[in-house]
C-alpha cells in the first residue's frame, strides 16, 4: 500500500471518529430529541448489497426486526445486488445523511476490494461514511474430505509434499478473503497450492464431496453441517481461539500459525456528515439488538457471533484491516481485475 493511502486511511478514520464525537447536536429532520425512542420518525432503509436470503440479507433482517421502534418507526431491508456489494454501497454513500439509510456490508468490500478493484472502486469506507459497529463477525475453515488421509494441518502439509505437483484448493471467489487466506496458508505450510475460485461455497463443497477437488477454504458455517453428517473434515479454523459450539476444532493459531488467524464481518455504516445525535441513537439501538439472546441464538446456528464496538475503534479498525489485507494481496501476486 502506497503512503499516500495509508495516510488517508488513517485520517479517514480520524475524521470519521471525531464526526461522531463533535459534530453539532442539533438534530436533522426526522430526529427526535436525544434520549427519546425512537431515534427517528420516519421509515429507516438498512441497504445489503446482495440478494434476498442469503447471510448478509439474513443477518440484516435479524437486526431490522430489532431496531423497529428503537431506532425508527420502521425498518426495512432492501436489497441492491450488483458488482459484488459495491452496487449497495454507492447507494448509501450518495444518500441524504439523515440516517434514514443504513448500510450493511460485509468487510470484504471495504478492507479487500480497494486493493482487488483500484480503479472502479469509487468509495472511502471512512471518508465517505461514518462506520457505527460491526453487528456479526464470523471465522473460515479448512476442511478436507471425510476419508481424506490428513487429520491435521501438519498431515495436510505432509501430504501435499508428497503429490508432487501443486494441489488446488477452492475458495467461494476470486479475490475473497478465503482466497488471500489460502494463500496465505500455502505461504506459512511452505507448500504449492493452486487457487481454483467457484461461485460460491456450494459448489465447491460439491465438488470437494465428489472428490473433484482436495480442500476448501470456506466461510466455517457453510462447512459445518457437512461435518457433523460425516461427509468432510475440517483441519483448522481461523478464529482467535476454539468456538463453545464447535470445541473440537482446532484454531490456525494454536497449531502454530497465528498469522492465518482471521474473521471476516458485517458491519452496519451511515453517510458521511450524519449529525452525531443520529450515530450514537444507531449505535445504542444495534448494541441493544446485539445483547438480545434470541438474536444471539439465531446468529450462532449461522456459526455467527455478535461483535460491538464504539464507533471509533470500528473505525479505526477498518483502517488497519486495509492496510493489512493490501500486504497480503501484494504479496499473494493477484492482479486487480480492473
Amino acid at each position: 500500500m502506497d503512503e499516500a493511502f495509508r495516510r488517508r486511511a488513517v485520517l479517514g478514520g480520524m475524521a470519521g471518529g471525531m464526526a461522531a464525537l463533535v459534530a453539532p447536536l442539533a438534530a436533522p429532520r426526522g430526529a427526535r430529541a436525544q434520549g427519546a425512542a425512537p431515534v427517528l420518525d420516519q421509515v429507516a432503509r438498512t441497504i445489503v448489497g446482495f440478494p434476498a436470503g442469503g447471510s448478509s440479507d439474513t443477518v440484516a433482517r435479524l437486526y431490522a426486526e430489532r431496531l423497529r421502534g428503537a431506532y425508527a418507526p420502521q425498518v426495512i431491508v432492501e436489497n441492491r445486488p450488483g458488482a459484488g456489494g459495491r452496487v449497495g454501497i454507492e447507494a448509501v454513500k450518495a444518500a441524504r445523511p439523515d440516517g434514514a439509510t443504513l448500510l450493511q456490508t460485509p468487510a470484504s468490500m471495504l478492507t479487500i476490494y480497494p486493493h482487488i478493484y483500484p480503479r472502479s472502486v469509487r468509495y472511502d469506507a471512512l471518508a465517505d461514511f461514518i462506520p457505527v459497529t460491526p453487528v456479526c463477525s464470523f471465522p473460515f475453515g479448512f476442511a478436507v474430505r471425510a476419508d481424506h488421509p490428513a487429520r491435521s494441518l501438519a498431515e495436510f502439509a505432509a501430504w501435499a509434499r508428497a503429490q508432487g505437483n501443486a494441489v488446488p484448493f477452492a475458495s467461494p471467489a476470486a479475490g475473497s478473503m478465503p482466497h488471500f487466506l489460502g494463500v496465505q496458508m500455502a505461504k506459512a505450510l511452505g507448500l504449492s497450492l493452486t487457487h481454483v475460485p467457484y461461485r460460491g461455497s456450494a459448489p465447491a463443497m460439491q465438488d470437494l464431496i465428489g472428490g473433484q477437488i482436495p480442500a476448501v477454504m470456506l466461510v466455517l458455517g457453510d462447512i459445518t453441517e457437512y461435518q457433523r453428517t460425516g461427509h468432510v473434515r475440517i483441519l483448522g479454523i481461523s478464529a482467535p481461539q476454539r468456538l463453545p459450539r464447535l470445541p473440537e476444532l482446532p484454531t490456525f493459531a494454536e497449531q502454530g500459525y497465528p498469522a492465518l488467524t482471521a474473521e471476516e464481518w458485517f458491519g452496519v455504516l451511515l453517510p458521511a456528515r450524519t449529525p452525531a445525535p443520529v450515530v450514537a441513537g444507531l449505535h445504542r439501538a444495534l448494541l441493544a439488538a446485539a445483547a438480545q439472546p434470541e438474536l444471539q441464538q439465531a446468529l450462532a446456528r449461522l456459526e455467527y457471533s455478535t461483535a460491538p464496538r464504539e464507533p471509533a475503534a470500528f473505525a479505526a479498525q477498518i483502517a488497519e484491516e486495509r492496510q493489512r489485507w493490501g500486504g497480503i494481496i501484494a504479496d499473494s501476486g493477484f492482479q486487480p481485475e480492473d
